[in-house]
């Protein structure tokens, strides 16, 4: 019972948190912390459609940052575009993205593991 009680309280605070962003976002588009944790809450409720739109929006507004092409390179795997995530990681590697240890343990990544691309995009991120 402790447990379910648990993930009820988790559950409920998610779609707190969740209310809280998309209202902010609605009254202040410009907020671009609060668009990258609203992408990051509706990603982890399973709302993956609507997490991968919000970081190809956040792709939008700054196309310059290596960790936003990441990001969207995460949603893209976990909705299953293979071809974009790729593409989206090598766009993030491109701009800096540096991080190879996370790289190597993100769980979003899982579906591209397999794909001989993704040893392309270790090696593009800094690993031999």
């Amino acid at each position: 019972m402790p447990n379910q009680l648990s993930q009820r309280l988790r559950s409920i605070g998610q779609d707190f948190s969740l209310e809280i962003l998309e209202g902010e976002v609605a009254r202040h588009p410009e907020n671009l912390e609060a668009l990258r944790e609203l992408a990051s809450e509706l990603t982890s409720a399973g709302r993956l459609r609507e997490g991968l739109a919000v970081d190809q929006k956040l792709s939008q507004l700054l196309p310059d940052e290596p960790e936003i092409h990441y990001n969207l390179a995460c949603s893209l795997a976990l909705i299953g575009d293979a071809d974009e995530a790729f593409r989206a990681l090598l766009r993030a590697a491109e701009l800096g993205y540096d991080d190879l240890a996370h790289l190597e343990r993100d769980r979003d990544l899982d579906a591209l593991r397999g794909d001989p691309r993704f040893e392309v995009v270790r090696r593009a991120i800094g690993g031999s």
